[in-house]
């Protein structure tokens, strides 16, 4: 297995484009703007991302949760989101 190497987006030109053709190119284009916009927030993994549930973010009447209950996929590791500092 070939090891790549991932380095974090630097250049807020480039951190424009790539949020820019994930919002427009695709046919799913809000739903990844999203699931990218999340990831940056929280430092999630996308894996991890894409396992929240609405119902993990928001209440019945629609308004954020304080905090929600994230098991991360790889590590193992549980965490305690405070949603609020995120939104």
């Amino acid at each position: 297995m070939v090891q790549q190497i991932v380095l974090p987006i630097k250049d807020s030109n480039i951190l424009k484009m790539v949020q820019d053709t994930l919002l427009d190119s695709f046919r799913s284009g809000r739903r990844n703007y999203t699931i990218f916009q999340v990831g940056k927030a929280t430092l999630l993994r996308v894996s991890d991302v894409m396992k929240l549930k609405k119902s993990d973010v928001f209440n019945p009447d629609g308004t954020v949760k304080q905090t929600a209950f994230i098991h991360d996929q790889k590590t193992g590791c549980h965490f305690i989101f405070n949603w609020h500092s995120f939104f």
